[in-house]
């Protein structure tokens, strides 16, 4: 299998898995700044388990992933990233339990006639807006997340930037941006986001 070496870590990547891009390294950069050792991370929809990967080379912490992919479930897990074969939160109960939760959502807008065949549609299928997988969630981290934790959320221009931000906020999150690239078509934003104190 090809190998990508990155930030001391080595991935190792394979067909009908999301290949590491500009988006890839722009979230894990963003991750090093804010992990802490010992801290207990869920990364969603994890493809190669790059990220993850990437963050565990670096430093001593309680990592999970998770993706609907049964091939990426298995390049993760090579890889040496714990990951479970789940569709986003379903396999956890709703407790606030982790100190960072990270993702990456597929963000193209996708008609039925440019679904990509198999498993790697999930990877780049944001539904007709593109936002689908990323209103849903919105809609449910806060149920997983420590009230002192933080949400890195890898979108792009395409996506919408403020309009994330307004979403964000309107599910009890404050957000901001951390990192951003130009990258070909697009820009790439990572946005953080925590808990609002009333809700803590």
């Amino acid at each position: 299998m090809p190998c990508l070496t990155y930030r001391n870590a080595c991935v190792e990547f394979v067909d009908d898995v999301y290949e590491p891009a500009e988006d890839s390294f722009l979230l894990a950069d963003a991750a090093l700044v804010f992990v802490n050792r010992g801290i207990k991370i869920l990364e969603i929809g994890a493809g190669t388990g790059f990220v993850s990967a990437v963050i565990q080379a670096n430093m001593d912490v309680d990592l999970l992933a998770t993706d609907i992919n049964p091939h990426a479930v298995k390049c993760a897990s090579v890889n040496g990233v714990p990951t479970i074969r789940a569709d986003m939160f379903s396999a956890f109960k709703p407790v606030q339990y982790f100190d960072m939760i990270i993702f990456n959502p597929p963000y193209l807008p996708t008609l039925e006639e440019d679904k990509v065949p198999g498993w790697l549609n999930y990877a780049f299928d944001g539904g007709v807006d593109g936002t689908d997988s990323l209103r849903r969630f919105l809609e449910n981290v806060g149920l997983y997340l420590c009230p002192t934790g933080i949400v890195l959320l890898l979108i792009s221009s395409l996506t919408g930037v403020e309009q994330t931000i307004s979403w964000m906020q309107e599910v009890g999150f404050e957000a901001e941006v951390v990192a951003r690239e130009k990258c070909f078509f697009e820009e790439l934003v990572v946005l953080k986001g925590t808990l609002k104190s009333k809700n803590r």
